[in-house]
């Protein structure tokens, strides 16, 4: 009967220490999300902006190697 509480202490052990690794894990990867989401809108914004600004540009500006 010892042994056998001596065993289910130990796997109870080994599961918790599993745990705690599991819980870290789960953590910096919500971290790396959490970063990769806010660069991910930092691009967002920029590429806005710079959709916007080519439309501003005039479409019928003949290419620079024609001269005036």
């Amino acid at each position: 009967m010892e042994d056998r509480i001596e065993r289910l202490e130990a796997i109870t052990a080994e599961q918790e220490r599993l745990l705690e690794q599991l819980n870290e894990v789960v953590y910096n990867q919500q971290k790396q999300i959490d970063d990769l989401e806010k660069l991910l809108d930092i691009m967002a914004h920029k590429f806005k902006e710079l959709a916007e600004a080519s439309e501003m540009q005039t479409v019928d500006t003949p290419p620079p190697h024609y001269g005036r």
